[in-house]
């Protein structure tokens, strides 16, 4: 496929959401072929583009100078045409609590092999319902990704819950000079400790404790593992924080991979109640003995069909989330690189990667 040679996606194939519309904005940018998307969230309440689908788009279009077409609120149709991976210093807004993890997952790939050093600030949600917080993509994503030999940071500034939003988080990107490292991990091995980090802002600080106590209890009932889980809260009339709400992001380091889970608060539901969630979703994934969660298994896969040699993967679960994952990435590239195997839901995938670097 030449690079005029336009992408076009279907954006109600596999689960038919919002993620079909940043991977393709991705493996465009990064690739720098064009794409038009149609059908863009066929399968969602409110289809079409969101806000923080738009900032993605937007984004997308400075670092790589792309022609766009149909970037407004609600359309379900978008072309978009890149020229070059610029990097740089940049500043996007979301204008609503819409997910910043997102974003950066969109971003990221072609940041990775963008001409320059990337400094990108993000306003908008860092825990909000149907994205990962942003403390699982500093203490998860972030490490698992360093295995493929990519350099990047996440400083969370500000937290932004739903409705208001309102948070800031500063992403930093080293641009590689070598393709990335493939990933082998099925298993994940032996436990070696447990961290995490239970928030609240502008609600009491018991809060947070309440959670961090619930989840760290509940861990060393079942594994007999002694949690550190940090306690960070926000209660001040005069913080700057637009609040309030409250999270529990925890982790375990094994000796082949990191798991995450976490849990928001909501109103009417108890401190305790948030962190005993968090604590059954981290055993359950722990219980499978696999390398990587569910929610890890997806966002790798445009990196292990990117990578240097074959990459196979150990998930918990082989989610829809993770096959249209591989149907937009074979698309895109042309090819079959994956082999996917899975039994009682849990699987491996596999990817022999095509050793990306820019001329």
């Amino acid at each position: 496929m030449s690079s005029e040679e336009v992408v076009a996606v279907d954006g109600s194939m596999g689960e038919g959401g919002g993620q079909i519309l940043r991977y393709s904005l991705a493996l465009s940018a990064l690739l720098l072929r064009p794409v038009k998307i149609i059908n863009i969230r066929a399968k969602r309440s409110n289809p079409g583009l969101r806000p923080q689908h738009l900032t993605a788009v937007r984004a997308l279009a400075d670092i790589t100078m792309a022609e766009v077409v149909g970037a407004s609120v609600g359309s379900q149709v978008l072309m978009f045409k890149p020229r070059r991976r610029l990097g740089g210093s940049y500043r996007f807004n979301i204008g609503t609590a819409g997910s910043i993890s997102l974003v950066i997952q969109a971003l990221l790939p072609a940041l990775l092999f963008a001409e320059d050093y990337s400094l990108i600030e993000i306003t908008g949600g860092t825990d909000v319902s149907n994205s990962p917080p942003i403390d699982y993509m500093r203490f998860v994503f972030k490490r698992i990704l360093g295995k493929t030999g990519a350099n990047i940071e996440i400083h969370l500034k500000k937290r932004g819950h739903y409705p208001r939003g309102g948070g800031l988080v500063v992403l930093s990107v080293e641009r590689l000079k070598e393709p990335l490292i493939a990933i082998n991990a099925i298993e994940r091995g032996g436990v070696r400790n447990i961290g995490g980090l239970s928030h609240s802002v502008k609600l009491p600080s018991h809060v947070a404790i309440r959670q961090a106590k619930s989840a760290e209890e509940l861990i060393f009932k079942e594994l007999g593992i002694k949690p550190r889980i940090e306690v960070e809260f926000y209660e001040a009339t005069k913080d700057p924080h637009l609040g309030p709400g409250s999270g529990i992001t925890i982790y375990a380091i094994t000796d082949n991979s990191v798991i995450g889970a976490d849990a928001l608060g909501e109103r009417g539901k108890p401190a305790e109640k948030v962190g005993e969630e968090a604590a059954v979703k981290l055993l359950s994934e722990l219980r499978t003995g696999m390398a990587f969660d569910a929610h890890m298994a997806d966002m790798l896969i445009p990196y292990i069909a990117l990578a240097k040699g074959r990459s196979c993967i150990g998930v918990s679960n082989i989610t829809l989330h993770a096959l249209t994952a591989i149907m937009v990435t074979k698309q895109f590239l042309q090819r079959d690189l994956f082999d996917v195997r899975e039994s009682n839901g849990r699987g491996i995938i596999c990817a022999d990667g095509i050793s990306f670097l820019p001329q």
